[in-house]
């Protein structure tokens, strides 16, 4: 019986027929579907049947934390992801660098800013506003985070990223309190601040000789207050550890106490280094019983609604990550987060396949790994929150629960 556990999520791994067969299925991918013969399948609604998640809320469940005594928000994890340190009552947002043109947003990625950019823009967009101290962080491509800091604070504001282009909208207090008007009147004085600083900026000017969409705004969303969440050893009795590129995943396992490693090459985008990926989670075993390890890109392929580039992608996890993850003797739960159709270019609230194989555990007699034969596997259907009880049971550390 295997003594450790890895979790593999392939961010967005779901999908619906694209036209025929999903990603998953049309992929070619050995490794898993022999895992599949060895191992048992089933259908996961993460956060209950047809409930569309976010990847926030997804994870947190997953690992375990309960969203109505745990859910801190988006932001905070972002930023936590990003490599800030919190404090409690800290407001933190999710952030994207994005083009605006008068008053019309034309792009909320900025061309998917590259990573080198964006770093070097994140200077022009830490300040100090009224007696708050507002604090931001590039991480991956457009994305960053920003926290504010101060006193009277609260993360009842509108989001000014409305999630699509358009005319911009400054943020609104969501209640009357003054706390809620106090920190949208410093969120909407900082997008002013940073749309000027960035506008004039060298590498601005440089991206539009070049020909490319200048990242000159900052839009937030996903307000959320940093609080408190036990420990992931406290919770189940055993060291976990995450290996990931993207700065969410990242802060999803600091939030929950684990070690992040930083993983050269892991760079959370259809780039990241798998390889590197495996070499890290078999480090990371060595000290811990259980390893996350996320893979983002098979969610950005179906967000653009490209299939081929997602089955494409499948296949190299198959083929660069897979042999590492399942040749050391551990037991390995493979799955998604949630299912994000290409059709639609988004997230749905349709069921995500599940896999799971350990030395000398059951097999189902199912061939291959994808949505129509996950349907018909022995673990049935599951939900995000039975995922760490089922993984607990396949390494012996399961509680009994009466005597």
């Amino acid at each position: 019986m295997a003594e450790k556990a890895i979790l593999l999520i392939m961010d967005g791994l779901g999908d619906l027929p694209a036209p025929v067969k999903t990603p998953l299925e049309a992929a070619k991918k050995p490794n898993m579907d022999a895992l599949a013969k060895k191992g048992m399948q089933g259908m996961m609604s993460t956060l209950g049947r047809g409930v569309v998640p976010g990847s926030d809320t997804a994870h947190l469940q997953i690992l375990g934390y309960a969203l109505d005594r745990y859910y801190c928000g988006r932001g905070p994890l972002e930023a936590l992801g990003a490599g800030m340190q919190l404090r409690e009552g800290d407001v933190a947002f999710r952030a994207n660098f994005a083009t605006i043109e008068g008053n019309m947003i034309t792009d909320r990625r900025a061309g998917r800013l590259d990573n080198a950019s964006a770093k070097l823009l994140e200077k022009d967009a830490n300040a100090r506003i009224q007696d708050v101290e507002v604090i931001f962080r590039a991480s991956t491509e457009h994305r960053g985070a920003l926290v504010l800091r101060g006193p009277g604070l609260s993360p009842q504001v509108s989001p000014t990223d409305s999630h699509r282009e358009g005319a911009f909208t400054p943020a609104k207090p969501l209640d009357a309190s003054d706390g809620a008007r106090k920190t949208a009147e410093i969120v909407n004085e900082f997008t002013r601040m940073v749309h000027a600083r960035l506008e004039g900026s060298d590498v601005n000017k440089r991206r539009m000789r070049d020909g490319k969409k200048p990242a000159n705004i900052i839009l937030l969303r996903g307000a959320g207050i940093m609080g408190k969440a036990p420990k992931f050893s406290e919770m189940h009795g055993i060291r976990g550890a995450c290996v990931a590129g993207g700065a969410l995943y990242k802060g999803v396992a600091r939030y929950a106490g684990m070690d992040v490693p930083d993983v050269k090459g892991a760079t959370g985008d259809a780039g990241t280094d798998l390889k590197a990926k495996g070499l890290a989670a078999l480090e990371a075993l060595q000290k811990n019983d259980f390893v996350f390890v996320h893979v983002k890109a098979t969610d950005s392929f179906s967000h653009d609604g490209n299939a081929k580039g997602k089955t494409q992608f499948i296949e190299k996890v198959d083929k660069e990550l897979i042999p590492a993850l399942a040749g050391n003797g551990a037991a390995l739960f493979i799955t998604g987060d949630h299912s994000t159709a290409c059709v639609r270019k988004a997230h749905t609230g349709c069921e995500v396949p599940v896999l799971a194989y350990y030395a000398g555990g059951r097999k189902d007699g199912l061939k291959k790994f994808g949505e129509s034969s996950a349907m018909h596997g022995g673990l049935g259907h599951i939900e995000g929150k039975d995922v760490m009880l089922i993984i607990l049971n396949m390494i012996g550390k399961g509680k009994m629960c009466g005597s």
